[in-house]
């Protein structure tokens, strides 16, 4: 006959199960990058990121002139579906305004 451990009856009432819960990553987040080029006009790169990315006029100004001046900026991070969405809602909206206007979502550093 087997031995039973005090306290625990054999057909195990009272215990309760538990599920080891899986460890869930946190989701890769990503930039919305703007790329400089000499097309593109400063008014419109601050109105994008007015409508597009909810800055106020002065954020959008910082950005516009980090891209002009460094080469690119970051407008926003986000999750990889939202960052790509953005990406091309901009472009699609910057094409039908004449604008090369050049952006990426890259994964955050």
């Amino acid at each position: 006959m087997p031995t039973e451990e005090p306290g625990k009856s054999p057909d195990h009432k009272g215990e309760v199960a538990v599920a080891e819960k899986p460890k869930l990553e946190k989701a890769r987040r990503y930039m919305v990058i703007f790329h400089n080029d000499d097309y593109t006009t400063r008014e419109f790169v601050v109105m994008v990121l007015m409508k597009f990315f909810s800055k106020s006029e002065t954020e959008a100004t910082h950005i516009m002139l980090t891209v002009h001046y460094k080469g690119r900026g970051v407008a926003g991070v986000y999750t990889r579906d939202i960052a790509e969405s953005k990406v091309d809602q901009v472009h699609r909206y910057a094409e039908a305004h004449g604008m090369p206007l050049k952006l990426s979502a890259e994964p955050e550093e």
